[in-house]
């Protein structure tokens, strides 16, 4: 059969797709996980922003799929619909699959006849699901057999069991097939950026996550060979920086460590990394860490900081996550955040800041504490507003106190503030953190140009207006309110949401 696997070209605010184009790692796992008889074809359309109706028109007329598998987060749900409704103009015998968070997290959206008529949802992990699937459909031998999938049969939806999470130890997953990508482009300030994950899942219970929601709390971890094979394929494939997608690999520090000597061993460490790290586990083990990070190639790190304010990192459930031992008796005291963006400084590799502003109690002066935190010790930015995705606690916490003004799911970005606090409406935190946030990106330009000065050369105008999109010159020199600009980039950027 013919298969053709999308993601959505909706992008977040963080990830201007001039600077930034990270590939959809899960859909080639699916490409790499489905029987070698079938023809696959994986399109990130992430990659054609402005083009995504051409592109999809082109990409089933040249490839006459059989199937077509979209990956969806919620905020790309709109987008979804319209890409299944143009499939099935295009090519009415075609079956329809979804999975990702969003169907697996609100089955009920696309089980319904207003969903753009999708056939399959595979829920949760999809590689054993969307491969048992696939020989279903060609041997006719039925669906209710297949833990993880939701399938229609005339107008009604039936849904299986779950399928149980992969310890990912037995080789069953197999590796990407990058071989399967029809479209080029995947970028990180200029050099060819790829995925890569050495294991799955986490055990905290954050409250703004949905990890735990899709696939409960565990942690699971791939082998280093399997790893190190999975890199150099990347590497063959053009990649001169790879981004670890792994949700906490800081869980197991000691097999962080071992695997930071294994890349430096395998002779990998010539390429750049960018991983997600715990405060806490940095702080608590950067003197070590943080030295061996560096000699492996890590340049950037994504630290869930999630918010320098007690009051709301217990909201947050993210306390445990961002507390450095004490010296004396082994307990833990204090936040790590300082300790542990210190030990990265230290080691020449560059802090993206993950904060959450906007929770159910900020006031002006704790939003202000943050972004000014932000200013002073973040590298590059990573600001965010709690967004209340489907399942996850601080959904019900939000709705419970009436704090949700906004039900749109297609603003459900991260950077678009849908709730409220008890204290700041939606749109004055969200200028707040869009008035602050756009200088902060500034300062990561001096150490891009440094590593590489062509493409900031050639790009810095174009960064920098979408950056500011919606300002003037009128703006920077003080003669209106910054307000009229805030309200020019939101228009801006809600007809930017229009892909299809």
């Amino acid at each position: 059969m013919n298969i053709l696997l999308l993601s959505m070209p909706d992008s977040f605010e963080h990830m201007p797709s001039l600077a930034i184009r990270m590939p959809n790692g899960a859909l080639t796992s699916l490409a790499g996980n489905v029987d070698s008889h079938h023809k696959v074809s994986v399109a990130d359309l992430v990659l054609v922003q402005r083009h995504v109706r051409a592109t999809v028109e082109r990409l089933v007329r040249e490839m006459e799929p059989d199937v077509v598998g979209l990956s969806v987060m919620s905020f790309q749900r709109k987008t979804a619909k319209k890409a299944i409704d143009l499939v099935r103009r295009l090519r009415p015998s075609v079956r329809v699959a979804v999975g990702g968070y969003d169907p697996s997290l609100d089955i009920e959206a696309y089980a319904d006849n207003s969903s753009g008529v999708v056939d399959f949802i595979v829920r949760g992990e999809g590689e054993i699901t969307f491969r048992e699937l696939l020989q279903a459909i060609e041997n006719e031998s039925g669906f209710d057999h297949i833990p993880g999938l939701s399938y229609r049969s005339g107008d009604r939806f039936y849904h299986n069991p779950d399928r149980g999470v992969n310890g990912l130890d037995n080789g069953e997953i197999k590796l990407q097939n990058r071989s399967a990508r029809v479209l080029t482009g995947y970028t990180l300030l200029g050099r060819q950026v790829d995925v890569i994950e050495t294991s799955r899942g986490c055990t905290f219970d954050c409250s703004f996550c949905s990890i735990i929601e899709m696939r409960g709390r565990n942690f699971f971890t791939y082998s280093f060979d399997r790893v190190l094979a999975d890199i150099r394929d990347a590497r063959d494939h053009g990649a001169r920086t790879i981004f670890i997608v792994d949700d906490n690999i800081t869980l197991n520090v000691r097999r962080f460590e071992a695997l930071c000597q294994a890349i430096i061993d395998a002779g990998l460490n010539d390429l750049d990394y960018f991983v997600q790290g715990m405060t806490s586990a940095i702080a608590n083990h950067g003197e070590t860490l943080a030295p061996l990070m560096r000699r492996a190639g890590f340049r950037y790190v994504f630290l869930g900081i999630e918010n320098i304010l007690e009051d709301d990192l217990q909201f947050l459930k993210a306390k445990s996550k961002n507390l450095a031992r004490g010296n004396g008796d082994g307990g833990r005291a204090g936040n790590a955040t300082m300790k542990a963006i210190d030990y990265l400084h230290r080691n020449k590799m560059y802090v993206v800041g993950g904060l959450i502003v906007g929770n159910p109690d900020d006031t002006r002066e704790s939003i202000t504490a943050n972004l000014d935190f932000a200013r002073r010790y973040i590298d590059w930015p990573y600001i965010q507003h709690p967004t209340p995705y489907p399942r996850t606690p601080m959904t019900k916490d939000f709705r419970d106190r009436g704090l949700i003004i906004n039900e749109n799911l297609q603003e459900y970005d991260g950077t678009t503030a849908v709730v409220r606090t008890e204290h700041v409406s939606a749109e004055e935190a969200e200028f707040m953190r869009w008035k602050e946030e756009r200088w902060m990106k500034l300062h990561h330009m001096p150490a891009a140009f440094a590593h590489d000065p062509l493409f900031v050369l050639r790009n810095a105008g174009r960064m920098f207006a979408h950056t500011f999109r919606g300002s003037t010159l009128k703006t920077f020199i003080g003669l209106e309110d910054e307000r009229a600009a805030f309200e020019r980039f939101r228009k801006i950027r809600k007809a930017e949401r229009e892909y299809l």
